[in-house]
């Protein structure tokens, strides 16, 4: 169980046995779903009724099963850029999520897979990220971000790609030093190596780095 004091959810989510499974793994957790809805014109109407904590949405629902969960998640991070919003997707999809980090202030933002809600335990700390304002994107998403990218990538040392790739996950230093079973401050060390590197900005807040990482990437 979580000691973080209960979210007010608002769950959009067009399967049922998922939408279930979640409203019942939220509320274990001490969270509260206050409404779960199955498409897009729901979720705006559950937003506006209740004012939720956070909202987890699928990118596809009805009508169309296209993007329009993701689309509902960027106009809502756009008419509140502090709503936490927590996208979930069956597929890697690199630019839904860099839509979404581009929708508000690139705070209280998250885009996962949905293999990632069997991992409960980071499931929901990446819930809580969200809601403490932080930018949490998926692994494999991270992943292919990286494969795409070379040329600066080239003058990292193994070490320092193994910190980038956490990094931009928007994991702390702590987080990361308990992952690679190194002290917290090789980990500090390590990331303003790999600022300096890449040209970006140093940066002390972890959803500011979080960011930067990502745009190098994505360029």
């Amino acid at each position: 169980m979580s000691d973080d004091p209960g979210f007010r959810v608002v769950l959009a989510e067009d399967s049922v046995l998922l939408r279930d499974g979640l409203v019942g793994l939220l509320g274990r957790f001490g969270h509260t779903v206050v409404a779960a809805v199955s498409d897009r014109d729901g979720l705006h109407e559950a937003v506006a009724a209740h004012e939720p904590d956070v909202v987890v949405t699928d990118v596809r629902m009805p009508p169309g099963f296209q993007d329009e969960g993701l689309r509902a998640a960027v106009e809502l991070r756009r008419d509140r850029p502090r709503l936490p919003v927590l996208v979930l997707s069956q597929y890697v999809e690199t630019r839904y999520a860099t839509e979404l980090l581009d929708a508000g202030d690139g705070t209280h933002v998250g885009y996962l897979l949905k293999d990632r809600i069997g991992h409960v335990d980071e499931f929901v700390d990446a819930l809580r990220r969200v809601v403490a304002g932080g930018t949490v994107v998926d692994p494999e998403v991270v992943r292919q971000l990286l494969r795409r990218r070379r040329d600066p990538l080239e003058s990292l040392t193994g070490r320092e790609r193994e910190v980038l790739a956490l990094v931009a996950e928007g994991r702390s230093n702590s987080s990361i030093a308990a992952a690679l079973h190194v002290a917290e401050a090789s980990v500090a060390k390590h990331i303003r190596s790999i600022l300096i590197k890449l040209g970006l900005p140093p940066a002390e807040e972890t959803h500011r780095r979080v960011l930067a990482v990502l745009a190098f990437l994505r360029a």
